[in-house]
C-alpha cells in the first residue's frame, strides 16, 4: 500500500516540486497540499495522511504551531524542511520538540542541481518516518524536565518560550513479544559515557541528559547525526536545559566529569587515552558525519573496559561495529527499547547482534546512568 503524504508549504514552486518528486515514486501518493498551518491541520484531519512534509515560515499559522495542533488532534509523522543556518537550526529543534520526527534542508539550488539525489533522500525519509512510533492514537505528557542548578538556569526549552508546550507523544506500547526490561545496572568506575543517536535523538538526548546531576562523575561524549550548521545551536540548547555542561566539541578539548561534548556536524570525533578530543574532517567515504562507530571505536582503543556506551533511537546501524569493539574490550553497551524509540533502527542493530548488556526505555536511561557511574 502506498504511503499517503500531505505537502505543506506556502511556496507554490516548492509545493509543486516536492509533490512531483514524491509522486514519481509508485509507492508514495500525494493526497493533498496546504499553503499554511491552519490548512495543514484541516487537511490532516480530513485526509489522514501517513506523513506530512511541513515548512516552518508560513502565513496565518507557522509550521511549529501546526505541528503542535496536529500532534494533539491527529498524531502523524511530520518531516520538517529547514534552512541550514543557526536560526534554521533553532527553528528545527523547536519543531522536533513539538513532535516532528525528522527534517531535511530546504535548498532550492539542490533541487534543481541534484534532482536524483534529492528524490532519493526525500523518498527514503518519507518511507522511514511513515514507520516511526510517532503514528499512534494515544498521547501522554513528557517526563518533567528537572530544574537545572542555578549555574544553568534555562533561558528556554526546545520549544519557543512564548509558545505553550504541547504534550510530546507517548510511545507506542511494546509488542507482546518484547522481552522484559533489563534489571538496574551495577555500579562501576567508568571513565567515559558515550551516547550515539540519529532520528529522534535531539529530544531523546534532552530527556536523558536533563536527569543527570551537575556533579555527574564521568565525562560524556555525544554523537548525533546532524548537519554542521545545527550542532552548535543544539549544544547551546542542551547546556541551558541541563545541570551538566554541554558544548560542541573542538579539537583539543579535554574530557572532564560533568561535561558533555557534542560531536560537530560534518566532522568526526575521536578520543585518545589522555582524554583529549580530536576533531577530524568528515570522510566522504563514510555515510555519517559524525559517525558513532568512529567515536565508539576510539573510545574502545583508549579506555578498554571503562566505557559505558548507549545507543538511542535512529535509523540504520551506525554504532553497531563500534559497540562490538567496546564489547571486545570489556566495556558496557546499552540500547534503547523499541517501544520508546522514534525509529528502532540503531538500537535494534545492537540487540540483534547480541551486543546489548541492557535494554532500557528512554525515561529509564538517565536514572540508570546516575546509578551506574561511581
Amino acid at each position: 500500500m502506498a504511503v499517503k503524504v500531505l505537502v505543506v508549504d506556502d511556496s507554490g514552486f516548492f509545493r509543486r516540486r516536492v509533490s512531483e518528486i514524491l509522486s514519481a515514486d509508485p509507492t508514495i501518493q500525494v493526497v493533498g497540499t496546504a499553503t499554511n498551518g491552519k490548512e495543514a491541520i484541516d487537511q490532516a484531519l480530513a485526509l489522514k495522511p501517513d506523513v506530512i512534509t511541513m515548512d516552518y515560515e508560513m502565513p496565518m499559522m507557522d509550521g511549529i504551531t501546526a505541528v503542535r495542533h496536529i500532534m494533539q488532534r491527529c498524531p502523524t509523522p511530520v518531516l520538517m524542511f529547514s534552512s541550514l543556518t543557526h536560526e534554521g537550526a533553532r527553528v528545527t529543534l523547536d519543531a522536533l520538540d513539538a513532535g516532528a520526527v525528522d527534517y531535511l534542508p530546504k535548498n532550492f539550488e539542490d533541487i534543481s542541481r541534484n534532482p536524483d539525489k534529492v528524490k532519493q533522500l526525500l523518498c527514503e525519509k518519507v518511507h522511514t518516518i511513515s514507520r516511526s512510533n510517532r503514528r499512534f492514537g494515544s498521547y501522554s505528557s513528557p517526563a518533567p524536565v528537572a530544574a537545572p542548578a542555578s549555574s544553568h538556569t534555562p533561558a528556554s526549552s526546545f520549544a519557543s518560550p512564548t509558545a505553550s508546550r504541547a504534550p510530546v507523544p507517548a510511545r507506542a506500547p511494546a509488542p507482546a513479544a518484547t522481552p522484559a526490561h533489563s534489571p538496574a545496572p551495577r555500579r562501576k568506575p567508568y571513565k567515559l559515557v558515550a551516547i550515539g543517536t540519529s532520528t529522534g535523538g535531539p529530544v531523546a538526548l534532552q530527556r536523558v541528559l536533563t536527569q543527570l546531576p551537575a556533579n555527574f562523575p564521568a565525562p560524556i561524549v555525544l554523537i548525533q547525526h546532524m548537519p554542521a550548521a545545527f550542532t552548535k545551536a543544539f549544544a547551546e540548547r542542551l547546556d541551558k536545559l541541563c545541570r551538566i555542561s554541554v558544548k560542541e566539541a573542538e579539537d583539543g578539548d579535554m574530557l572532564r566529569p560533568g561535561l558533555a561534548l557534542l560531536a560537530p556536524g560534518g566532522k568526526q570525533m575521536m578520543i585518545d587515552g589522555r582524554g583529549t578530543v580530536k576533531i577530524l574532517p568528515g570522510d566522504e567515504r563514510l555515510n555519517y558525519k559524525p559517525c558513532v562507530d568512529i567515536t565508539f571505536g576510539s573510545a574502545a582503543k583508549s579506555y578498554g573496559d571503562k566505557v559505558l556506551s548507549v545507543v538511542l533511537t535512529g535509523m540504520g546501524a551506525d554504532g553497531r561495529e563500534g559497540a562490538r569493539l567496546l564489547k571486545q574490550g570489556g566495556s558496557t553497551v546499552w540500547a534503547q527499547d523499541e517501544a520508546s524509540c522514534v525509529i528502532y533502527g540503531m538500537p535494534m542493530a545492537i540487540v540483534k547482534a547480541n551486543l546489548a548488556d541492557a535494554v532500557y526505555s528512554l525515561d529509564e536511561i538517565g536514572k540508570h546512568l546516575v546509578e551506574a557511574c561511581v
